[in-house]
């Protein structure tokens, strides 16, 4: 996994742009990821019922193409949602202007991402606008890159983007990523906007599973406060252009490819609870012995979802009672009496009743940033873990202003 990023991990046949088009009052707002060749391409996106133009626009256009695509326009300051049939249209406008000015590609070859205030209308004009010189300043440079990963930032306090590498058939294959996400963090099939890129060849079918079984075990597994945004979407284009073999059955290649792109995506996943809107801990809630895996991931993420919990992982209190009643309130059936916490690497509950501890203790490692609670449960074989974060009252501030 690359720690700094440097030109050598940027995919090959990738170029990235970002501009400031005004729709905020001064930050990078407008990013484009364009693959210089036909790319495969794979996303998943919010199972929200109220979904945003974008995503519906997106949606379509991954039918049309049969899952190739050249690129990604997206915007923040504004998430395009809940805007009618003006939405749809400003959607639609803006893939075919970037279509156009990449060479007359077809417009569903582009898939178009928005995200902030919803229910604003999208001033689709200064996109468009911006577009030209967007495509005309593009490169495959590491800096461009992380001028993407800065303009669909919302409320995020720093960019989040991952890298790693793999061989297949004795080429080196790179996949680079990047995300947003520090509030409305509760992915069902997505995180708020994540881009994946890279070079390997591999069919459509094959990529989209790999998506989609690693976004599973890594951004449904987080959560910040447990709302699932309207325009939650991950892609992931696949161009090639390593000249590694193409993948197109699920062998040892594909296996190396899986494990690396679960690598990025687990970092990924990782920094946005990390920068949870006033976080200050992250929160790793693993189960063990439920009935089945199902039944603890819905545990641990009853738990990671607690108010109680959350505010009292911020105040480095070592109140085990909460963890336990947001288990049992989970809607799975098992015998508190056979459970097990521990909190911070300190054992804190028995077999339902507390376990003696030295609250001191506790108290002082749950002071660290990154505080692991474990349920054990004597139920049967299952176990899930999720990440989550704890609240604190800048939580309150930055949502209670969002728009004002």
């Amino acid at each position: 996994m690359t720690t700094r990023l440097s030109n050598a991990d940027v995919p090959q046949g990738f170029t990235f742009a970002a501009t400031h088009c005004g729709l905020k009052k001064s930050k990078l707002d407008l990013g484009i990821l364009i693959s210089e060749t036909p790319a495969a391409a794979a996303a998943v996106f919010t199972t929200n019922r109220v979904k945003a133009a974008p995503v519906i626009a997106s949606q379509l256009h991954l039918r049309q193409s049969a899952h190739r695509m050249r690129g990604v326009i997206v915007n923040s300051g504004n998430a395009n949602c809940c805007t009618g049939s003006e939405g749809l249209s400003a959607a639609a406008t803006t893939a075919l202007k970037l279509a156009r000015e990449l060479g007359r590609l077809h417009p569903s070859q582009i898939l178009v991402c928005s995200t902030g205030v919803i229910g604003a209308p999208l001033r689709w004009q200064k996109i468009v606008n911006a577009i030209p010189r967007l495509v005309r300043v593009r490169k495959r440079a590491a800096s461009s890159f992380t001028e993407f990963t800065r303009a669909i930032m919302t409320t995020d306090t720093r960019p989040k983007w991952a890298a790693a590498k793999c061989r297949i058939g004795g080429a080196q294959v790179r996949i680079l990523g990047c995300t947003k996400g520090a509030g409305m963090i509760h992915p069902n099939m997505a995180t708020m906007l994540g881009f994946l890129a890279t070079d390997a060849a591999v069919s459509p079918k094959l990529l989209s599973r790999a998506l989609r079984a690693v976004v599973e075990r890594t951004f449904n597994a987080i959560t910040v406060d447990g709302d699932t945004s309207t325009n939650d979407t991950v892609t992931l284009l696949a161009n090639g252009e390593s000249g590694a073999p193409k993948i197109t059955d699920p062998n040892d290649d594909w296996k190396k490819f899986c494990a690396a792109l679960e690598l990025v995506c687990q970092s990924l996943a990782l920094q946005i609870v990390a920068d949870g809107e006033g976080a200050r801990h992250v929160i790793e809630i693993e189960v063990r012995g439920a009935p089945t895996d199902r039944a603890a991931k819905q545990i641990a993420f009853t738990i990671a979802n607690s108010p109680l919990v959350k505010t009292a992982i911020a105040g480095a209190d070592p109140n085990w009672g909460r963890i336990l009643a947001a288990a049992g309130r989970s809607g799975v059936a098992f015998d508190f009496e056979r459970a097990d916490i521990s909190l911070a690497g300190v054992k804190v509950c028995r077999r339902g009743r507390e376990n003696p501890f030295d609250e001191r203790l506790a108290h002082r490692k749950m002071l660290a940033n990154y505080v692991p609670i474990v349920v054990s449960l004597h139920s049967g074989d299952g176990r899930a873990r999720v990440w989550t974060c704890d609240f604190t009252a800048e939580y309150v501030h930055i949502n209670a202003s969002y728009r004002t």
